[in-house]
């Protein structure tokens, strides 16, 4: 592996290292939660910059850290893109019903609020 390679390799928490605090305190922001809602959405991995998000770059760069970091996405460079899923089945293994349920609730604002 090369030094470029070895700067590109992303750091997340192995599923045993992910905490409910982390993931609640990632899952608490607008952002990242309208991030978290996107990829639950979407079939494919999305690329950082697929999202529309109203924060500059190093903000949403920032975000996306948090996410990573606590344990709720895993992202992967593929090229130049770095590429993020939801740890769905992860979280689902050891938070049974969390991320459905946050999903869920956000739903309901959602239409609560546009009512």
């Amino acid at each position: 592996m090369t030094e470029r390679d070895t700067s590109r390799t992303l750091v997340h928490p192995e599923a045993a290292e992910i905490r409910l605090e982390g993931v609640l305190h990632a899952l608490s922001d607008p952002v990242r939660l309208s991030i978290v809602l996107d990829l639950a959405a979407s079939a494919e991995d999305l690329a950082c910059s697929s999202f529309d998000l109203p924060v500059t770059k190093s903000t949403t760069t920032h975000h996306f850290r948090v996410l990573r970091e606590s344990g709720v996405v895993r992202q992967a460079y593929r090229g130049t893109t770095k590429l993020n899923a939801l740890r769905r089945e992860e979280l689902q293994e050891l938070f049974p019903g969390l991320l459905d349920s946050v999903l869920a609730a956000a739903a309901a604002e959602a239409a609560r609020l546009t009512s």
